[in-house]
C-alpha cells in the first residue's frame, strides 16, 4: 500500500488551532512550566483530596485537569486555549481544559485531559517516561537517521529520539488523527523535522528506517479504546504484530525499540516466547528485559485478568545486521 502523507493542516480543524497549541507550548516553556503525569490511579486519588476542588495554578489547570476560573491563567495562555477550542464550560462558571501538558526530558507535550475516556484520547503517562528513558539508553545516535514513531500518540518516542540525533527526519504514524495533530504540534515546537502519516499498520508506511520506536497499547480493555486495547494474547497481540511488521521496514543496521506491557501467565512471558520464535535468525540481535515487574496491579481485579500473575513493563531492542555481516551461528539473544 502506498504511503499516505498527511500534512498537519489536513488533520486539524484549522490552522488557527495548530498555531494556538504551538503558542500555548511556547508560552508555557517561557514560564518554566513542568508537570510529570502520574498513573490514572494516582491522579484520581490526588484530585479527590480536600482543597482540590478547583485550580489554583497552571499545573492544576493543565496538569491535574481541575476546573478553573479564567483569572487563574495568564492572558496569553487563556487566549491560546480559547483559539484552540480547548476549553469546556462547567458548573459554577468554572472552565476545564480539554488538554494536559506534560514535560518529558525537558520537552513539553500536549495531550488529552484527564480522565482519558474518549475512544480517540491521546494518552501520556508513566509508560511514556520509561519509553523515553529506554530510547535514550539504547538508540544509536547516527546523524541523518530516518526515524519512524509508529503508534505515535503524543509523539514522545519519536521526538525524544529525533531531538538527540543531528539532522534526523521523523515520521509520526498513528491510526488516530487527533494524535497526529497533537504529535505534530509537539514535534514542531521541539524543533524536530517531521511528517505525519495516518496508518493502521507499520506496513503502510514507506521505509526503510534506521530507527523505529513504538509503544503499542497493551491492556485487555473491554471498552476497546484504541490507545489502550492491545488485543488477544493477553493484550500483547498488537505488540507482536507491530514488531513483526516493523522489522521488515528496518534498513541494514537499523534498530526497532519497543516499550510495552505484557501479562505474565503461569510464570510465562508469552509475548517474549512468540518474538523469539518468529525472529530466530542470524539477521537479528535482540535485547529484552523487564523495566518494571509490576504495573497496573489494579487491573488484575478485572475478569479478563483472572489468569494473569502480574503485568510487567518490558523493553526490547531489535537490531538488524549490517549488510555483509551475517554469521551462520545465529544472532545473540538476551
Amino acid at each position: 500500500m502506498d504511503q499516505v502523507l498527511t500534512r498537519p493542516s489536513e488533520l486539524r480543524t484549522g490552522d488557527n488551532n495548530h498555531r494556538a497549541y504551538a503558542e500555548l507550548l511556547r508560552r508555557l516553556h517561557d514560564t518554566g512550566y513542568r508537570f510529570v503525569t502520574p498513573t490514572p490511579a494516582t491522579h484520581t486519588r490526588v484530585v479527590k483530596r480536600a482543597g482540590r476542588e478547583r485550580a489554583r495554578s497552571l499545573e492544576d489547570v493543565l496538569g491535574w485537569s481541575l476546573p478553573f476560573d479564567p483569572a487563574v491563567l495568564p492572558t496569553g495562555i487563556m487566549d491560546a486555549l480559547e483559539v484552540a477550542e480547548a476549553i469546556d464550560h462547567g458548573p459554577d462558571a468554572l472552565l476545564k481544559a480539554r488538554v494536559r501538558v506534560s514535560s518529558v526530558h525537558d520537552i513539553l507535550f500536549v495531550h488529552s485531559a484527564f480522565p482519558t475516556l474518549q475512544a480517540d484520547a491521546v494518552f501520556l503517562g508513566p509508560d511514556s517516561y520509561r519509553f523515553a528513558d529506554y530510547i535514550a539508553a539504547k538508540s544509536r545516535r547516527l546523524p541523518g537517521s530516518r526515524i519512524l514513531d509508529y503508534g505515535a500518540g503524543a509523539g514522545v518516542g519519536g521526538i525524544t529520539a529525533a531531538s538527540k540525533i543531528a539532522d534526523a527526519t521523523l515520521t509520526l504514524a498513528d491510526i488516530n488523527p487527533k494524535a497526529l495533530v497533537l504529535a505534530s504540534v509537539n514535534a514542531e515546537v521541539a524543533g524536530v523535522r517531521h511528517v505525519a502519516v495516518q496508518a493502521s499498520s507499520p506496513s503502510q508506511v514507506d521505509g526503510p528506517f534506521d530507527l523505529i520506536v513504538t509503544h503499542p497499547p497493551f491492556m485487555m480493555d473491554s471498552d476497546k479504546r484504541a490507545y489502550r486495547d492491545g488485543g488477544d494474547l493477553y493484550g500483547a497481540r498488537l505488540s507482536l504484530d507491530w514488531v513483526l511488521a516493523g522489522v521488515k521496514k528496518l534498513a541494514p543496521g537499523g534498530q526497532l525499540i519497543l516499550h510495552t506491557g505484557i501479562s505474565i501467565v503461569g510464570g510465562r512471558d508469552l509475548f517474549r516466547e512468540q518474538v523469539m520464535a518468529r525472529l530466530d535468525g542470524p539477521e537479528w540481535t535482540i535485547d529484552y528485559h523487564e523495566l518494571d515487574p509490576d504495573i497496573f496491579s489494579e487491573d488484575l481485579d478485572q475478569p479478563a485478568y483472572l489468569e494473569v500473575d502480574r503485568i510487567a513493563a518490558v523493553g526490547m531492542c531489535i537490531t538488524h545486521a549490517e549488510a555483509g555481516t551475517l554469521e551462520s551461528e545465529g544472532s545473540p539473544r538476551s
